[in-house]
């Protein structure tokens, strides 16, 4: 199902000759963004790709929203089956996002 703007790596769907997957794409396109904001918030993508990408989407979209559907799902089991976090490291975590979200507003 793969083309030029496409490929399938490991069970993924990846911009070809990139890291970025097909879902970060589609996501960003659902919620209305346009290709040339997808591509001015990426560090790699040209604009090429972000529209290759969306039409590859869009002629196979019954096919990726079950793939989406099915990673979903996955990350889900993943994020149930994984174990909690040691005593004390949430809040630390906490903190420091608190602390580095209050030196990004200064």
């Amino acid at each position: 199902m793969a083309n030029e703007y496409i490929e399938l790596r490991d069970g993924t769907y990846y911009v070809t000759g990139t890291r970025v997957s097909i879902d970060s794409l589609v996501y960003a396109f659902r919620r209305g963004d346009s290709a040339e904001t997808i591509c001015q918030n990426s560090d790699v993508l040209r604009l090429e790709e972000v529209y290759g990408a969306i039409a590859y989407y869009l002629g196979h979209q019954a096919a990726i929203d079950e793939y989406l559907l099915l990673r979903d799902e996955q990350w889900k089991a993943a994020k149930r089956d994984s174990p909690p976090l040691p005593a004390g490291l949430r809040e630390r975590l906490m903190r420091a996002r608190a602390e580095a979200g209050s030196q990004r507003m200064s």
